[in-house]
This record gives structure tokens, sequence and C-alpha cells, in this order.
């Protein structure tokens, strides 16, 4: 029986090759992290007997690595687990393993299957963002860069091969994030970033800024010059290459249901202060834990409300009755991760959404009272413009105005988050829609149902209609007329929205039957809220904006 060391033994290709080589009947000596230092070398096990060893050097440096060869494995048949890229460390474990082996062998794999994982809170958010998603990868399985590792292990012939391994096809991040999103039947997309923005990205979630900045350049290249398919997997093996449709197929569940958080922390946007918007700052607080009648939910997503300018400038205390420090957002939608005792109608892994104090973080705890199942057909983080938004204009449609069928309605300000739902709602209902809205939301009011759009930066409010729906502030228009008047704007007919939770599940239910569309402007990460407030307070936002948890 050959005697074989691992080293990286549970990692993404080492746990494979572990359970490889046993099924081939060789004895293993498993050794990882959890373990020990691969580079502590009084702490190794013994290599009495072993013949070939699988190195997986899991360090950013090569730092170590001559100590490791000479004095422990040096002589014996060494398989290195290098990449295609072979930054710097790997060029140089390559040359240290040439010069101390007694055979070798090594692997260059090109991007891992498995590195869509780092995606998953992304996808069950819908939304994953990042630069160059036309980037070609032949992204290889990595139970296929073990099963080459073994042959290599086990048979002859391979000494002096340095084996670059593929998949069997060339394909893109943006489809990567389509197959994904197909396999879970989760709605996801891809965003396409900016490189900077990418970068910034990259360096918020730990990576080093040369590995970010190294590896965004591949990327680019990767645009105009895809990589290549090789034919290696297959010739070592004697099997074909595994797809990445395959592999999304087989770690479908790790997409779908979120795990409690790894980490005691997480961020939040939160003021320490009332005033303009550079008192927002993101903070790191601790994870909440839900108590009875509650749940914890992994935030896919916020939305901004103007309202909340109000809040953060300390107007109406009360009203907002916020206290310090406080952490912003109201608006949330995610995945249910924790539950508290009593619980009931949900469960680990269902999507949500509702309003919440506080949904502007990574995790937020929710009474169970106060949220609904998160509509099936759009993006999760897309559903986190529907409460506040969607509530106000379903009750001003049908709690306030009553429209029927046959009645003519303004809607005044219908490019707005609120009247977006408006328009819509109102030609459910059976009415013919006026809606006024700059050139710039126009298009998306028309295409929303609106039957006639007004620009209101050149046009008077018509006369004429049945109902009113002002959604902006000093505007009700013409005088004397006989008609019903509903606002969320202050003046005639004005009314507060109303929280109720049976109203979502209403909405959820037009949304997915196509009746109701979810119109996002802009989606920004966390970090950028300040900015977002400064915006609607120079009357730059249009329509709603989803603030992303990752």
């Amino acid at each position: 029986m050959k005697r074989i060391l691992v080293t990286g033994a549970t990692g993404t290709v080492g746990r494979h090759a572990v359970e490889l080589l046993r099924e081939a009947g060789a004895e293993v000596v498993a050794l990882s992290r959890r373990t020990g230092d691969l580079r502590d070398l009084a702490a190794m096990p013994s290599l009495d007997g072993v013949t070939s060893v699988l190195l997986v050097w899991p360090f950013d440096t090569a730092e170590g690595a001559r100590e490791v060869l000479r004095e422990k494995l040096a002589g014996r048949r060494v398989v290195y687990l290098s990449s295609a890229a072979r930054r710097g460390p790997e060029r140089e474990v390559e040359r240290l393993v040439e010069e101390t082996a007694g055979e070798w062998t090594f692997l260059r794999p090109h991007a891992f299957a498995a590195n869509a994982l780092r995606w998953a809170r992304q996808v069950r958010a819908g939304v994953v963002r990042g630069a160059h998603g036309a980037a070609g990868m032949p992204v290889v399985h990595e139970r296929d860069v073990a099963a080459v590792a073994v042959r290599a292990l086990l048979d002859p012939g391979h000494h002096g091969a340095a084996y670059e391994l593929t998949g069997p096809e060339t394909i893109s991040q943006a489809d990567q994030v389509r197959i994904v999103s197909e396999v879970t039947g989760i709605p996801a997309r891809w965003e396409e970033l900016a490189p900077e923005q990418a970068r910034i990205g990259l360096l918020a979630e730990g990576w080093p800024p040369g590995v970010a900045e190294e590896v965004l350049r591949a990327q680019a290249a990767l645009v105009s010059r895809p990589a290549a398919v090789t034919p290696v997997v297959e010739e070592v093996t004697k099997a074909p290459p595994r797809s990445f449709l395959e592999w999304a197929a087989e770690h479908a569940g790790a997409f779908r249901t979120p795990r409690r958080p790894s980490r005691s922390v997480m961020r939040a946007a939160r003021i320490h202060a009332f005033g303009d918007a550079s008192v927002i700052q993101v903070d790191e607080v601790p994870v909440p834990r839900p108590g009875p009648g509650e749940v914890l939910v992994e935030v896919a997503a916020t939305s901004f409300n103007p309202s909340e300018v109000g809040l953060r400038s300390g107007l109406l205390p009360e009203v907002f009755g916020a206290s310090l420090p406080h952490t912003l957002g109201w608006d949330v939608s995610g995945t249910v991760v924790g539950t508290g005792a009593g619980v009931t109608g949900f469960a680990p892994g269902d999507r949500v959404f509702g309003m919440v104090d506080g949904a502007a973080a990574e995790y937020a705890v929710a009474p169970v009272r106060v949220l609904a199942h998160a509509p099936r057909s759009v993006p999760l983080a897309d559903a986190a413009a529907v409460p506040v938004a969607g509530l106000t204009a379903w009750q001003a449609v049908h709690e306030h105005a009553r429209v029927t069928e046959g009645q003519s309605v303004l809607v005044n300000g219908a490019g707005g988050g609120v009247g977006l739902f408006a328009v819509q709602l109102a030609k459910l209902a059976g009415a013919r829609v006026v809606a006024t809205a700059s050139p710039r939301s126009a298009a998306a009011v028309r295409r929303l149902g609106a039957d006639e759009v007004i620009d209101y930066t050149t046009t008077p409010l018509p006369a004429g209609t049945d109902v009113l729906l002002n959604l902006i502030p000093g505007a009700n228009g013409p005088s004397g007329e006989n008609r019903t008047v509903v606002s969320i704007a202050g003046g005639e007919g004005h009314f507060v929205m109303r929280y109720d939770p049976r109203h979502l599940t209403t909405l959820a239910g037009l949304i997915d039957d196509d009746g109701l569309a979810v119109e996002i402007a802009e989606g920004h990460p966390l970090p950028e809220l300040p900015q977002i407030h400064r915006r609607a307070e120079a009357g730059d936002l249009r329509g709603k904006v989803t603030i992303l948890m990752a």
C-alpha cells in the first residue's frame, strides 16, 4: 500500500484528493491548517514510508517552503498545486520543488468553479456586482484537479510535466451567474462595475491590494482574449472534465441556504448625532440575536426613502423617535438565518421582506409579525424597494382614492418610488392614468402603463381628472375642481402610510403574477449611503435606490 502525504487536506482540492486516494487503496497522511502549520517542521507527522506528496502551499509568500522541501520532502515524488497565473510565490515554490524532489509534477489549474461560492450571498440577494463580466474563463471543477493529482501521485510517466488544467468550456463571469441562477431557481443578475469600484469591494473583503489589482488586470485581459480550453484532464484521467453546469447543480444548496453568521460582528450604517450626511458612518457592531417571536435576517438590501433625510437631520423627533446611536434603514429584504423561541411561519432559508428599524446592516432582527414572504420572481435585493413605497401607493389608490374602473387618475410625481407603483396600481384598477414626470423619468413611467405623460418641468398640472394622487410637496393643482385629492406630501387629502404586512403579501402576489413591476433606478453598496443622502437633498435622485449589503 502506498503511503501519501496530502497537505491542505481539507481544502478545495485536498479533500477530494484524500477521498480519491483512499478509494484507490492508498494510505493517506492528511495535513491541514486544522492539524498544524505546514511550516512547523517539528509538529509535522511522521513521514516514514511516504513516497509521494500532494503539496498545497496555503500561504501568500514562499517563505518557509525551502526548509519544508529540503528537510521533509526531499527525494520524494511531489505533485505541487500551482496555478495557471503562476504568481511570484508559485514560481518560487515550483523552482524549489524542481531542486529538491525526486520526481515532480506541476498542476496549473485555471479559475476554480468553486470560486463562484464567493458570490453566494450576492446570488441570494439577486445582484452579483463585479468588473469584467465578459471575461472568458475555462473554469475547472476542483474534483477534476484532484483526479489529475491522484494519477500523478500513483502512476508513472508524469515526472517533469506541468499540466494546465481547464474545464470543458470557456465561460464568462456573467454567464456563471446566469447558470447558477437557472440551477438554483434564484433570480439573479450580473451588474457591471467600473474596475476601481470592484477593487474597493475586493479590498473591503480583505483581499491584499496587490492580489486584487492582479486579478482585475487578468480579468480585463480575458475580455478580449478568453483563455483556451486544454485536453489535459481527459488525457490524464481518461474521463471528460465536468462542466460548470454540473458543478453548479452539485452546489446549489450552498447558494440557496445561508449559514449563521461566521463572525460575531457586522457592518451597519449608523448615526451618533443628528446633522448633515456626514454624520452617517459604517460601524462594526455585534450581530444581533433573535428573541422570542423574532427571526434573524441576512439582509440582502434596504432602500432609501426621502423621509430618512428628516430622521437623520433630527426633524420631527416625535414622529421618528430615534435614539442615538441609531442604525438607519426601514425597508428590508433578506433571508432568514435564525429563529427565536415560538416562531412559526418562517424558517431558515425563507426569503422575506418588510419594514424594520435598522435595516441598513448586514443582519437585522425582525418580529415575525412584520415580515412577509418575498416575491419569488424578482431579485431579493429588488424586493427591498417595495415595502414603504409599495404600501404607500397601495393605500393611496385603494383605501383613500378608492379608484374604480373607468376613472381618470392624475399621478403627480410619477417618477418617484411611490409614483411608479401608483401608476401601475391605478392601471390594474382599470383607470386611465395621466402622469407627470421629468424628462429623465418619462420613459419608465410610460413603460409601466401611463396613458399620458406630462413634463411637469414645463407644463402645469392639467384639470379634468377624477382623482389626483399628489406625491410632490406644494402641488395640488387647479383649485375648485370636483375631484378626489389624495396626498403624501401635505396639504389637501394628506395621509400617512399604515404598515400592513398583509398588503405586502398582496403586492408580492401581483409581482409574481407579472401584474406589478419593481423598477430599480440605482443600486449602491452600504458605504455609499451618505452620498445617496446628499444627492437626495440636492434633488438628484430618481425612482427607487437600493442599498446592497454584499
